[in-house]
């Protein structure tokens, strides 16, 4: 019965033992009755009880560790290695015209194409080989290297394969680790606007992304590990069937079905494919991040369409934080600017040059104001190319264009003005938000940038459109047209 120590062995070394295998760690030659300690490792018997001896302890000469046995039995199966390690190295030095047959002891000049192993002229006519068919030593050599080279090309096929897409796992194994970074790196840039509400949310992002990191990198590791395996496997088979074929006639004839099981014993498997899925799915970490982000937290925020420039309104005009209404808070100084001399305006930072585009503006308990767009030329001589508006003033409403003449509207009482500018239409219309009556439209070719603009002397507020009214209204905005959100 094999021991614990010897089962070790076989497992860790004894697949392919080399001399260095079966080498004692003491003597530094091939085991003389050899021991195995409980330790596993394996020494001469001989050199064991010396060392014991020296040492005046039962510890293990390698590892340190103290022997369950004082005088650890010899194990057969190892010697038995050795002893057959060292005849076929002895066997493997000698001259090829030393082969004799085992049961004639003459020289093995033919070989047996039934039995497939080298004969000598005596065996030809014994009755073992009767009516058999036998080729000379030299061609039976020739063929059958020639039949172990075609086997052993899909094998240096699958290697040369298999050693590329380690090379392709090593690439992609790194690769993971820079794309984790990288996502990681822009999950913080998208965060760090919204840091103070985001921070939780944040890092349970970076939290997902270094588990999928830390899964998809084991995974690979693993992978490579295997690949490793598959490589020290395939290489050994190679290096001793390469071996082999160098060998002698006779020798290689005497080794051959063992060379080709060998050989046969790694099935060929179809070509290695790197699936998707073993990269960090980017697109999942990063695919709508803020828009995911803000759906989250909109409950938090307000928006508004259209939003106010403090360093083009009047200075006794003041803005409230979000730039959307006036404040109660005193106006800071700004600089000097050209609009603010037309009526006291209020203007939104960018002009619009394409696109439908609607606001809604609370005009409710006011006694003067105006609401409309204002077109701003790119020369310095005319910043203000073109202006239409609605002006409240003693309760009375009249719509009025820069250079056309004023035009009462027969309506009493608005509470928010909605205005819609379509520039493919060249149509501005405004109305009233909560009727839907339509107060007045204006057709114009604008050739310059269209700014928002209003005039308030006590409260004003720019709104959103309700959701259904803006799809109706205006349609689908343009990317490139979408009011920006500040």
């Amino acid at each position: 019965m094999q021991s614990e120590g010897d089962r070790a062995f076989l497992r860790e070394r004894m697949v392919y033992p080399s001399e260095e295998d079966l080498s004692c760690s003491v003597c530094q030659d091939i085991y003389k009755d050899p021991v195995v300690l409980s330790c596993s490792h394996i020494f001469c018997q001989g050199c064991l009880k010396s060392w014991w001896v020296e040492k005046q302890t039962y510890k293990c000469p390698v590892c340190e560790e103290v022997s369950l046995q004082n005088n650890p039995p010899v194990s057969p199966l190892i010697r038995n290695l050795c002893e057959a390690f060292l005849q076929k190295r002895d066997y493997r030095g000698s001259e090829d015209s030393g082969a004799l047959c085992s049961l004639h002891f003459e020289k093995l000049k033919l070989f047996c194409l039934d039995h497939q192993q080298p004969v000598c002229v005596v065996c030809l006519h014994s009755k073992a080989h009767t009516d058999h068919r036998f080729s000379p030593i030299d061609e039976a050599a020739q063929d059958n290297k020639e039949l172990l080279q075609n086997f052993l090309k899909p094998l240096q096929k699958k290697l040369e394969l298999i050693q590329e897409f380690k090379l392709k796992c090593d690439e992609t194994d790194e690769q993971i680790k820079n794309q984790a970074q990288h996502t990681e790196k822009q999950i913080r840039e998208h965060f760090e606007k919204l840091h103070q509400f985001l921070q939780e949310e944040e890092e349970g992002r970076i939290t997902a992304l270094r588990e999928e990191e830390e899964l998809k990198s084991q995974m690979m590791k693993e992978k490579i590990e295997a690949l490793k395996s598959e490589i020290s496997a395939l290489s050994d088979t190679i290096r001793d069937t390469e071996e082999e074929l160098r060998a002698k006639d006779v020798l290689f004839l005497q080794n051959y079905k063992v060379s080709v099981e060998k050989v046969q014993q790694h099935p060929l498997l179809e070509h290695p494919e790197l699936v998707s899925e073993a990269k960090i799915d980017v697109a999942k970490h990063l695919g709508n991040l803020t828009f995911n982000i803000w759906n989250k937290i909109k409950q938090m925020v307000s928006y508004s369409p259209v939003i106010l420039d403090p360093n083009t309104t009047n200075p006794e005009l003041p803005l409230n934080k979000d730039l959307s209404s006036m404040s109660d808070e005193e106006r800071q100084d700004v600089p000097e600017n050209t609009y603010t001399d037309h009526c006291c305006m209020f203007l939104g930072p960018d002009g619009s040059t394409s696109g439908t585009h609607s606001w809604d503006v609370e005009i409710e308990d006011n006694k003067d104001c105006v609401v409309g767009v204002l077109e701003s030329s790119e020369t310095e001589e005319d910043k203000v190319s073109g202006l239409w508006r609605i002006w409240l003033f003693n309760d009375e409403y009249t719509t009025q264009s820069l250079l056309g003449p004023t035009t009462s509207l027969p309506v009493k009482k608005i509470k928010k003005i909605r205005v819609h500018l379509d520039w493919t239409d060249r149509k501005l219309s405004f109305s009233d938000a909560d009727a839907g009556t339509p107060l007045q439209t204006f057709t114009h070719t604008f050739t310059d940038g269209v700014i928002p603009c209003a005039k308030k002397l006590n409260n004003l507020q720019l709104m959103e459109m309700p959701e259904k009214e803006k799809t109706e209204t205006c349609g689908e905005f343009k990317k490139e047209d979408k009011p920006n959100i500040q």
